[in-house]
């Protein structure tokens, strides 16, 4: 299991050429991928994302490639800025009848007069990048495995501190048909005390009534497919694959037999530790968001 949170660097270099690649990421549903190229980079997107989507399934990425070149640099002519520099030196020269002739070293230092020769990525810088990426993605997939080996220990932790709760549960699920036997009892009789009518209590009656409410109101079921879901929990935490999704989803589960729970019965207890259990749910809930 990995976090989705992360960040790594990698760097290449030789005497023609650095590169320094950083990526960082945060938890997102889907793959969101963001590279930051130069315009004389755009050729390598499609490899670079493709090598990226190998590697990662999930999460925002923002992935930084800087780069320099450290080999002799070939510089070209600003023809048409020098031209028409030169042009316009000429024009003021005849129209204010000005002596003299265009200073060379002045119009080397205009800007963009001289600029690097753009050339075509050699194979070897492409490699370069390539390298730098794959070794931005090693560190980010270590510090990725070990913020999701922390999650891991958290969500264990949550996963106990429910399971703490349902021993409670059970034990008082079990006095739920007598306490409706003597609410339903105490009212019946309460109602009959008020009535002049002598009317006999049929016990046969007052027991299918608390044996159908009884069974509204069991939580058994609710606590099985409870532990189910822990169980299956730690099964998919175990896996070495994507599993964000998979725990996004037994996460709503374990809070909807929570929900059933507490809803089922008024037993103070019950709902007292479903509510607990709620509260601890609802903590994985937050922390799944950021598996992978």
């Amino acid at each position: 299991m990995k976090s989705m949170t992360g960040f790594g660097r990698g760097a290449v270099s030789n005497e023609n050429f650095a590169v320094s690649v950083e990526i960082k990421t945060v938890n997102n549903r889907f793959l969101d991928l963001n590279l930051r190229l130069a315009n004389e980079l755009q050729n390598l997107e499609t490899n670079l994302k493709r090598t990226i989507q190998a590697r990662l399934s999930r999460g925002r990425v923002d992935v930084f490639v800087n780069y320099e070149r450290t080999g002799e640099i070939v510089y070209e002519l600003n023809r048409p800025l020098i031209a028409g520099y030169i042009s316009a030196l000429r024009q003021m020269q005849t129209e204010f009848s000005l002596a003299g002739e265009p200073d060379f070293n002045y119009i080397a230092r205009l800007p963009n007069a001289l600029q690097p020769k753009a050339e075509d990525l050699s194979e070897e810088f492409s490699n370069g990048v390539e390298t730098a990426i794959n070794l931005a993605l090693d560190e980010l997939e270590k510090m990725r495995e070990t913020e999701g080996e922390s999650l891991k220990n958290d969500l264990e932790n949550l996963l106990s501190e429910i399971e703490n709760h349902l021993p409670k549960i059970e034990s008082e699920s079990g006095n739920v048909a007598d306490e409706y036997r003597q609410k339903l009892t105490k009212r019946i009789e309460n109602l009959l005390a008020k009535s002049d009518a002598q009317i006999e209590l049929d016990q046969s009656r007052l027991a299918q009534e608390v044996a159908y409410l009884a069974d509204k109101s069991d939580i058994a079921e609710e606590i099985t497919r409870l532990k189910s879901h822990i169980e299956q929990f730690r099964g998919i935490m175990d896996e070495e694959k994507e599993v964000g999704k998979q725990l996004d989803f037994l996460t709503q589960e374990l809070n909807r037999e929570a929900n059933t729970i507490a809803s089922k019965t008024n037993n103070l207890t019950v709902k007292e530790s479903a509510l607990q259990i709620k509260s601890a749910i609802e903590k994985i809930r937050e922390q799944v968001q950021n598996v992978e």
